[in-house]
């Protein structure tokens, strides 16, 4: 009787080595949020206004944004394994250096090494995929991994924010650093490349760059990817990253530990998601994008009920709109099931990239506007519910763009 290859079923290595890829990204996914919850005490700390402090955002969503494609190609040559312990050492770098400094350029050059190290995670850990489970299960181990990467979420709205006021900032963001460390050694141990002998990587160092970057980005379903990852991520992004917690507070008028609630109730919200959109991405298979496109419409029909309203909403509403929110994210990652499937195994990761970067690239041109909306319609700070009711048509309108994006990439992936 012939022993199962390990790609026929799932094996407890399998789950053992895919748990350690998981685990550097929670630490990703805390660190990158880690500002949204400390946005108030950065604008005093660096004595900053709204645009300024949006540079943070835009800046480190930026470089992971512009990082997926070279990283991709990276992870194609060097191995997911690799590129999973220097970004998190990368990480823990620049959460370091934030720590330290009272610098604003110094401090912008620390989310410069926090962005460039966070690319690595999602990516790495969605490559090893098709190389340790069967092909029938990696939609559901993709949403797994983005859902319990959330936990981050949960680290940053609580723990983290608990440490940052009671010991400061120093100490918050050296013992962030000081995780993302320790994890990315214990990855080094637990992550394998392949079960087989011969490394996963071998097979995109065989392939040009040039043909490898051509590839992608004359592929529609690396471009439809990049518009349904958008269309679902970048709302919950601005969020998180840096608005919803100035929102909340300022805006509204609930208390930080009601944000932090928020904040958790959205993490639980997307952590259940995902599995269960699972099955419909693989059920609905070449139209997953039109399933995609209908769920993000009623994830922004949502928010422009949220605004609707000309006095600042309640903690009930805030609530139930980040409960449909964390619902809705998770068909970001529709897209990536059909690279996935589609795409030559030898440059999915590269093709990955492309559309990982939607919803982050997005976000860094809307968290920009947003800021500078503010700053124009208060130039003193002090922002009100309607102040922010101005900024977010700069998120419904960029909304807009993609939802068109993606229905023209659909076009040509058709034809």
């Amino acid at each position: 009787m012939t022993t199962p290859h390990p790609r026929d079923r799932v094996t407890r290595r399998a789950i053992g080595v895919w748990l350690a890829a998981v685990a550097v990204y929670v630490v990703a996914i805390t660190g990158r949020t880690s500002f949204g919850v400390a946005g108030l005490d950065a604008m005093g700390r660096f004595d900053v206004d709204a645009t300024r402090i949006a540079v943070f955002t835009s800046v480190q969503v930026g470089v992971y944004a512009l990082a997926q494609i070279p990283v991709g190609l990276l992870i194609d040559r060097l191995g997911p394994r690799f590129m999973l312990v220097a970004g998190a050492l990368v990480m823990a770098s620049g959460q370091a250096l934030l720590g330290f400094t009272e610098s604003y350029p110094l401090a912008i050059g620390a989310r410069v090494l926090i962005g460039a190290g966070d690319a690595t995670a999602f990516l790495s850990a969605l490559r090893l995929l098709p190389y340790w489970f069967p092909l029938k299960r990696t939609p559901l181990f993709t949403q797994l991994t983005a859902s319990i990467g959330q936990v981050g979420q949960f680290l940053s709205a609580f723990p983290f924010m608990a440490l940052l006021h009671a010991q400061g900032w120093t100490a918050a963001f050296v013992t962030l650093a000081a995780v993302g460390a320790l994890v990315g050694i214990a990855a080094f141990v637990a992550v394998a490349d392949s079960p087989d002998e011969a490394p996963a990587k071998g097979e995109g160092a065989r392939m040009p760059v040039g043909k490898i970057l051509t590839s992608v980005l004359r592929s529609p379903l690396c471009w439809e990817a990049f518009t349904i990852h958008g269309l679902g991520m970048f709302f919950a992004i601005n969020f998180t990253l840096l608005w919803g917690i100035p929102l909340m507070v300022q805006g509204m008028g609930l208390t930080p530990a009601q944000g932090a609630t928020v904040l958790t109730v959205f993490t639980l919200s997307t952590m259940i998601g995902g599995p269960l959109l699972a099955p419909l991405s693989a059920r609905t298979g070449p139209n997953r994008d039109v399933a995609a496109a209908v769920i993000a419409a009623a994830h922004c029909a949502a928010w422009v009920w949220f605004f609707a309203s000309g006095e600042p909403r309640g903690f009930a509403a805030i609530l139930a709109l980040v409960v449909v929110m964390g619902a809705a994210t998770p068909v970001s990652n529709f897209g990536f099931d059909t690279v996935r499937e589609k795409m030559p195994r030898n440059i999915v990761a590269s093709g990955t990239g492309l559309g990982n970067m939607g919803g982050f690239t997005s976000c860094m041109l809307s968290a920009q506007l947003i800021g500078m909306i503010l700053d124009s319609v208060a130039p003193a700070g002090n922002y009100t519910w309607g102040d922010f009711r101005v900024a977010w048509i700069a998120v419904f309108a960029i909304w807009g763009a993609l939802l068109a994006g993606m229905f023209t990439a659909r076009a040509f992936v058709k034809r």
